[in-house]
């Protein structure tokens, strides 16, 4: 892997994402609709909140159903310390904070702390294989999109912003 290469030129495309105020459940629906292995949170102002890892969303939704209808996102990303990069950085560097903080998957933000990117262990496995292709010039984001059968909550509908 290139020594000098940029988290932007190999984080994957912005990925879905989920509002900290949406349910457990729709967190649920999106991870296996969407077939992510980790679903960042965001906050109202659009900044990130952390990140949800599949297997950690599975056992909180072991739940009955109308108890992950009420529990919110923000409840499972409470109290957390995010750790984020922004793509301008080595990934040298971001790979150092992955082990140190035992991560697989880290949240790349902007200076102001909004959610650009994820940054996957898969990412780096990809690059190690040349597998890596990066579609688009780093700092492009793509348009987020709905997955099929669920539509835009209302409120972001009216905003202009779709999420999932």
């Amino acid at each position: 892997m290139d020594e000098g290469l940029s988290v932007g030129a190999l984080m994957g495309d912005v990925p879905y994402s989920i509002s900290e105020d949406e349910t457990l459940l729709l967190a649920w629906e999106v991870v296996e609709r969407s077939g992510q292995r980790h679903l960042p949170v965001v906050r109202q102002d659009g900044c990130c909140a952390g990140v949800l890892d599949r297997a950690e969303l599975a056992v909180a939704c072991a739940e009955p159903a109308a108890t992950l209808s009420r529990r919110k996102v923000r409840d499972l990303v409470r109290g957390r310390r995010t750790v984020t990069v922004h793509p301008e950085e080595s990934t040298r560097h971001a790979a150092a904070v992955m082990v140190e903080e035992d991560m697989d998957a880290l949240p790349v933000t902007d200076p102001h702390g909004r959610l650009t990117g994820l940054l996957t262990a898969r990412d780096y496995v990809a690059s190690a294989a040349g597998l890596h292709s990066r579609a688009g010039p780093v700092g492009q984001v793509p348009a987020r999109v709905t997955l099929p059968g669920l539509p835009p909550r209302r409120e972001a509908r009216e905003h202009g912003i779709v999420i999932p």
